[in-house]
């Protein structure tokens, strides 16, 4: 647990590490990833492990099929909008390496660089999805907002968010869309190449956070921590707004009797929540970092404040990325 302020000498020898991956495994969208590809909607894009379609027993093998497809194509879009401010808070972090540590400086430029080209993909995955699927499909987040928003919190509060995103999108990779039958191969590969860079990139998220948080004096982090908890409250009105437009999409476009429409909304709210929040605070290497960042009593303020979306997800059964 956080109980002094330390000063922390950058460590060379992981960010020059971080430099060497991202030289070794450098892609590119068209030649290793997209291929010419189209989406075939004969397959699912995320497995029931992410959208929870498992869930809903009344939905038929085509519903669900396409409750998969829906949650996907936000799935992408959602990280397309999140590394809109990523890329810009990374790029403003590696300032503070520009006349020091040269080595850190490039990591985190070749990061950014990254986040530029995951954006270019998922705007390139939007279109492919909407010339698959039918009309009417909504994607109600401003990417723009959002960055103003998140950007608006301390370092300290921002950077704990990203290290939660970046892990998280790990651990579905990992657990989820790696060993899944029936998924699209070209949806797979979009997250493949994605994990590629991002085992990276948390690396990077982390040794930020740890030379943020060493700047800080007890009343900074204490604010910071109510920051953190703020920016959770702010995900989950977003997940909130994208729930409830992509579950009246499925059902108009699926067929769903208005009988069900309302357990629909609810699952694919719980979706949401457990693919954006709760899989990443359970995240046993997000847990680990953030308890070292913290008091026990500014800890359990993240506990309590996370508690009630717990609930929420876990009022079925705790869900299992596999």
């Amino acid at each position: 647990m956080q109980t002094a302020t330390a000063t922390i000498v950058p460590d060379s020898a992981r960010y020059a590490r971080c430099i060497e991956a991202s030289k070794r495994i450098r892609w590119d969208i068209d030649r290793d990833v997209i291929r010419g590809r189209h989406f075939d909607l004969a397959h699912k894009f995320l497995p029931d492990g992410l959208s929870l379609a498992h869930e809903l027993p009344f939905l038929t093998p085509a519903q669900r099929l396409f409750y998969s497809q829906v949650q996907g194509r936000t799935y992408a879009n959602m990280f397309g909008m999140i590394e809109r401010y990523i890329g810009v808070k990374m790029l403003d972090v590696s300032r503070t390496h520009g006349f020091g540590d040269q080595v850190a400086f490039e990591a985190l430029v070749r990061l950014t660089d990254e986040e530029l080209k995951h954006q270019e993909l998922f705007r390139r995955i939007e279109r492919l999805a909407g010339e698959a699927m039918p009309p009417g499909y909504r994607f109600e987040l401003n990417g723009n907002d959002v960055a103003a928003f998140v950007l608006g919190k301390c370092s300290w509060a921002v950077l704990a968010l990203t290290c939660h995103i970046e892990l998280f999108s790990q651990a579905h990779y990992r657990a989820s869309i790696d060993g899944a039958a029936g998924l699209s191969d070209l949806f797979k590969d979009v997250f493949l190449f994605h994990w590629k860079e991002e085992a990276q990139h948390a690396i990077l998220d982390e040794l930020e956070w740890v030379r943020e948080d060493a700047a800080l004096g007890p009343a900074a982090r204490e604010a910071a921590v109510g920051e953190l908890i703020e920016l959770v409250g702010g995900v989950d009105g977003l997940l909130q707004v994208q729930a409830g437009a992509d579950a009246a999409y499925f059902c108009h476009a699926a067929g769903v009797d208005a009988a069900h429409r309302a357990a629909v909304e609810v699952n694919t709210l719980r979706a949401y929540r457990w693919q954006y929040i709760v899989s990443g605070a359970l995240e046993p290497r997000f847990q680990k970092a953030l308890a070292g960042l913290t008091t026990d009593a500014q800890m359990a303020r993240v506990q309590a404040a996370l508690a009630p979306l717990l609930q929420y997800v876990g009022e079925c059964g705790e869900p299992a990325l596999h």
